[in-house]
């Protein structure tokens, strides 16, 4: 999950699943991605989006010949609307709109637009009509929605364009000079400026669309560790109600066992009741190790208290070796203790949290619990050398991480840099508060804060 500043790849970042479940989510993870890098640009969302430029261009020329009267070649401009109109029409009515573009298509109708709009633009005056920005949406529309080759491709067309419009075109409509005649300083100027405006909102979108879907898939996973949780609560829950209700008829198969070995006429009759009872003892045995699982939509059971919150999240840790850990509840003079709901997300989220501490103490990991009248706070803090500070910034976002593998933890989980995200994202679902940062004079700490009322039995 987060980086040790001793120069390991990262603190591990736990998804509280076994290997075969957490290989599973990293194929899902990667045909996600492979899904993303193929495109995911809707015909429809190209043809609605080129309805808008042509009805605006038709609107811009319309006013310039019939309201102010300026020159220009308004036949071949409109001729260019026109096409641009007759190509999107045929192109929603051949194809359905919900279906995704292939790079290839999608490269291709972005890059009409573009060429469609340089030549309306060289007709009306180049790099100096103020509507040469309007090769700007196309660029941005792929920089969110394709892979990286196919936006550079675009962005080196509406660049290139731009750079030919700053000395080629027809006059300005209004103006006599041409473009050429313009001093050279200024249309340098226009061009840098369009090409910065193509380049900077390029990179501003694609940064924001990537954030965005490294987020979705992110949360995606989250849920589906924490429906994996609920299934395993409701799991013990089904398996103590079962290992309850057979209890009686075991029993009762038990001493109908023990009736006929004592009233065997034969030593085969003897032999089968004794296999029987064996049998029924076997049963009764393997229901007892379910029950000490509690069920959790049981009434004594939905509550717990701090303590056993804690000893419930170091117990599947204090068999590494080398770590000391060490629960520890402390709180305000005379205030109540707080009766904890029982929470999965909650469960495996701080558990998670003490797992990374275990994989990178040096030799104890200390899991403390205060609670006043207003909160309750828990804190992990190991002893190790903390956490790395080009990246202490980032702890709570999805995949940082710069280890692909299990180096340097004790525990060998493979990390994908979703812990400390899943874990912090289940927690602030909960109400909670949670903040990382290095302790003095080393070591890591993970603070996780809840107001009272959002965390007690008698609230939550």
């Amino acid at each position: 999950m987060a980086l040790k500043n001793d120069g390991s790849a990262g603190r591990k970042d736990p998804l509280g699943l076994d290997r075969q479940s957490t290989a599973l989510l990293q194929g899902e993870l990667a045909w996600d991605e492979a899904v993303l890098k193929q495109g995911r640009l809707r015909i429809r969302t190209v043809v609605t989006l080129r309805w808008v430029l042509v009805a605006s261009e038709a609107a811009v020329l319309t006013v310039s010949a019939a309201l102010l009267n300026l020159p220009a070649p308004y036949a071949i401009c409109f001729g260019l609307v026109g096409l641009a109109a007759w190509v999107n029409l045929l192109v929603g009515i051949a194809t359905p709109g919900q279906r995704l573009l292939n790079p290839a298509e999608a490269t291709l109708q972005l890059g009409f637009d573009i060429i469609r709009i340089a030549a309306l633009v060289f007709l009306t005056g180049g790099i100096l009509n103020p509507f040469v920005v309007l090769m700007i949406p196309p660029l941005a529309l792929a920089a969110a929605t394709q892979s990286l080759a196919p936006t550079l491709a675009l962005g080196v067309l509406a660049m290139g364009s731009g750079a030919v419009l700053s000395f080629f075109a027809l006059p300005l409509p209004g103006a006599e000079t041409p473009v050429a005649a313009w001093p050279l300083g200024w249309r340098l100027g226009a061009m840098t400026a369009l090409l910065l405006g193509l380049a900077v909102t390029a990179a501003y979108v694609r940064e924001a669309a990537q954030e965005t879907a490294r987020r979705a898939l992110a949360l995606d996973i989250t849920q589906a560790v924490l429906a994996r949780e609920r299934r395993m609560t409701a799991l013990g829950g089904l398996a103590a109600a079962a290992a309850h209700e057979l209890g009686t008829p075991l029993a009762t198969i038990a001493i109908v066992a023990k009736e006929m070995a004592r009233e065997a006429t034969t030593p085969q009759i003897r032999e089968d009741a004794d296999l029987l009872m064996a049998q029924a003892q076997r049963c009764r045995e393997i229901l007892a190790r379910l029950t000490e699982a509690p069920d959790a939509s049981d009434q004594v059971h939905e509550r717990m208290s701090l303590l056993q919150l804690l000893q419930e999240v170091i117990e599947p840790h204090r068999d590494v070796k080398g770590v000391r850990l060490e629960a520890i509840v402390t709180g305000a003079p005379g205030v109540r203790k707080p009766g904890l709901a029982r929470m999965p997300e909650v469960i495996h989220a701080i558990s998670s949290f003490v797992e990374n501490a275990v994989d990178f103490a040096a030799s104890e990991v200390l899991v403390t619990a205060r609670f006043d009248a207003d909160a309750v706070a828990l804190e992990v803090r190991d002893d190790g050398a903390g956490f790395a500070p080009e990246i202490l910034a980032r702890l709570g976002e999805p995949y940082v991480t710069s280890r692909p593998g299990a180096e340097g933890s004790r525990t060998g989980h493979i990390g994908m840099g979703l812990g400390f995200f899943i874990s912090k994202t289940l927690l602030e679902r909960t109400g909670a508060v949670v903040s990382f940062q290095n302790g003095r004079p080393r070591g890591a700490v993970v603070t996780v804060r809840w107001p009272r009322a959002r965390i007690e039995l008698d609230h939550a």
